[in-house]
């Protein structure tokens, strides 16, 4: 399949704004992990802080931003791995998030299965583990749209579940043309809903998240089991909906 291409100039015009709330998860021993190895409050703040000053330095537009959003502009360090839209190397921070949180949780449903089989000789945890769900405000006036025309006519190239450089070279244009987000269908939830990529901390709304949630994930034979207290939620994730992919299908 070849690769499109489409020039800064034509991009430009496709900008429009976006803005709205999108999720990303995280493990939630972020927010105790440093709180086991201290005895007090004050230790612990003082440790975050000597932690935060050994980090690569973040970017101007980062100031005052939650460390949550702010993480992914970190620059400095060597991105082991490209993603997406984002080339492994020294290379500018993306931050990826989706507009439904059930489309965050299946993309980390997917991302745990995968880290999982590529040690195949380890087996599934046998407890579900905590991870928190928060939601930025987002608004840009310039984002390119890939679910819808004219960009949408290379949807199979966008949507490819492994190969990434055109998706890359995509993004590189799109910084070329000022555009600060990228809107892009899902690989990994089953109904395909919206992620979107942010190119630029300049996209946030707000400097914190601005709702959070707990939701518990479990990994098992059958697939992957989601569940959140409040609000109640459940959701349940099996091989044919991550498309039957070949690098985890010997762990379900």
């Amino acid at each position: 399949m070849s690769s499109p291409t489409w020039t800064p100039a034509a991009l430009s015009s496709e900008a429009r704004p976006v803005s709205g709330r999108f999720w990303r998860l995280v493990e939630a021993q972020h927010q105790i992990s440093t709180l086991k190895i201290v005895d007090t409050l004050e230790e612990q703040a003082l440790l975050e802080t000597l932690l935060e000053e050994s980090k690569p330095v973040l970017p101007p537009e980062c100031k005052g931003l939650d460390y949550l959003l702010a993480t992914p502009f970190r620059y400095g360090a060597i991105y082991p791995h490209g993603s997406r839209f984002r080339r492994a190397g020294r290379t500018l921070g993306v931050y990826y998030a989706s507009e439904a949180v059930e489309t965050a949780i299946s993309e980390m449903a997917f991302y745990r299965l995968l880290f999982f089989a590529d040690s195949p000789d380890t087996p599934l945890p046998a407890n579900a583990a905590e991870y928190t769900a928060f939601a930025a405000a987002i608004e840009t006036p310039r984002a390119i749209d890939l679910t819808t025309p004219p960009l949408d006519r290379d949807h199979a190239i966008w949507t490819d579940p492994q190969r990434y450089e055109p998706c890359q070279a995509l993004a590189d244009a799109a910084r070329e043309a000022d555009c600060q987000a990228i809107l892009y269908a899902s690989v990994r939830d089953p109904g395909h809903r919206r992620n979107i990529a942010l190119l630029t901390a300049s996209a946030f709304a707000a400097r914190d998240p601005v709702e959070r949630q707990t939701w518990r994930l479990r990994l098992s034979a059958s697939g992957v089991q989601a569940l959140c207290e409040f609000p109640k939620a459940r959701i349940g994730f099996t091989r044919a909906d991550f498309g039957d992919d070949p690098r985890i299908a010997n762990k379900l």
